[in-house]
Order: structure tokens, then C-alpha cells, then sequence
């Protein structure tokens, strides 16, 4: 059965949505009111987790889409055992850049994989953790797509990533998860319109955490 975290929150949203500055912003605010907070990234946050993001954003991986699914899983599974769990049994709140969800989007709404497999392996390798809280970051996909490539030419050149590298039709696709995945569990999933404004984007995601940890 899936229970939640006391202080665990993630940040969803498709490529150049903003997530990584606003996990950083997040974190500042919250350790301003008293937390200890760990901020880590899926997929990522160790050592071996990192090594197969690299494998999956690596534009020559020539991956099929149930082998990404599966290294997608392997990575969260370690990435549980080795960061997230243990902050939260130290009551640390952590802020988690993409977690399951993306994985249901990307996967099972870009990829069309079977949504049913999908929630069996995330469940799995989540260790029946599912966040307080997801903020999900709306852009357009056009527009975040060539900004992510922007961000990122330096690493992936002009074309960005493999994943920034799909179809506009795959990361239309994507947001389409996201928006369903939102419309089916509004009490944990909140939609947060990317703004130009990073501050007034950054006052409405304090608003909703800080709402959901008075609700604790």
C-alpha cells in the first residue's frame, strides 16, 4: 500500500519548465523556515544513478523503450535505497527534481508504454513512497524544448539531449500525461503556470507547499 511522506516534495514538468532553479529557490525558502533539507534529482543522486542518466540523456543511446523504462526504474530503486529513504527516516525534508510521475508521462504517455507495468515497477522501485506534494511545472512544449536546448547546447550541442531531441508530437504527448496525471490526483498534484516572472512563479509553488505542511 502507498504512503505518504511527511516532507517529501516533487517537482514535475517537461524539458525547460524551470524545475531545477525553482528546486533551488524551494530549498532556500524552506531551510529559512527552520528545515534541513536534502534536494537530489531523478534520475540521479548516486553515483550509479548518475551513470545511467548519463546513458539515457547520451543522444548516441540507442535505447528501446522498455530498456529506458527499466533503467529509468533501476535508477530510482538506488536512488531510494541510497538517498531518499535515509533522509526521510533522519525527518530531513527533501525536494526531488522528477520522480515517478515523470516517469508515467515520459514513458507511458511519450513512449506508450503500458501504464499498468509502469505503476507495478514504480511502485517497486519507490518502495511504496509517494510524495506530500508534486508541483507541476505547465509550459508549452515549443517554447521549453528550445529553451532546454539552449541551456544545454554546451553538453548535447544545438540539438540538445536524447530526450530534448523527440518529436514536438512526443513532448506534446508528455504534457498530456502531466495534465491527466494532475486532473486524477488534484489533492497531491498541483498545476503551476510557468511564468517570465521567476519570482511571482516561485510565490505560488510557497504558497501550495506551504500549504500542504500546515495540512501535516
Amino acid at each position: 500500500m502507498k504512503r505518504n511522506s511527511d516532507f517529501f516534495i516533487t517537482i514535475e514538468g517537461g524539458e525547460g519548465s524551470g524545475k531545477t532553479t525553482h528546486s533551488l529557490l524551494l530549498k532556500k525558502y524552506l531551510e529559512s523556515k527552520g528545515f534541513s533539507v536534502l534536494l537530489t534529482r531523478e534520475p540521479g543522486g548516486t553515483s550509479l544513478a548518475e551513470s545511467i542518466r548519463k546513458i539515457l540523456l547520451n543522444p548516441g543511446s540507442n535505447l528501446v523503450p522498455l530498456s529506458e523504462l527499466l533503467l529509468y526504474e533501476a535508477a530510482r530503486a538506488q536512488h531510494m535505497e541510497e538517498i531518499i529513504l535515509p533522509a526521510l527516516k533522519s525527518k530531513k525534508a527533501v525536494i526531488c527534481d522528477r520522480f515517478t510521475d515523470a516517469t508515467l508521462a515520459y514513458q507511458g504517455y511519450g513512449r506508450k508504454l503500458d501504464l499498468t507495468l509502469i505503476k507495478k515497477l514504480n511502485d517497486a522501485a519507490s518502495f511504496g513512497i509517494t510524495p506530500l506534494i508534486t508541483i507541476y511545472m505547465d509550459i508549452n512544449p515549443c517554447l521549453g524544448v528550445n529553451k532546454a536546448k539552449g541551456l544545454n547546447k554546451e553538453s548535447y550541442g544545438q540539438k540538445g539531449d536524447r530526450i530534448e531531441r523527440e518529436s514536438l508530437d512526443f513532448h506534446k504527448s508528455v504534457r498530456k500525461g502531466y495534465l491527466e496525471l494532475a486532473k486524477k490526483y488534484p489533492e497531491r498534484i498541483k498545476k503551476i503556470n510557468t511564468k517570465k516572472d521567476i519570482n511571482k512563479t516561485q510565490t505560488e509553488i510557497r504558497k501550495v507547499v506551504d500549504t500542504a505542511i500546515k495540512n501535516v
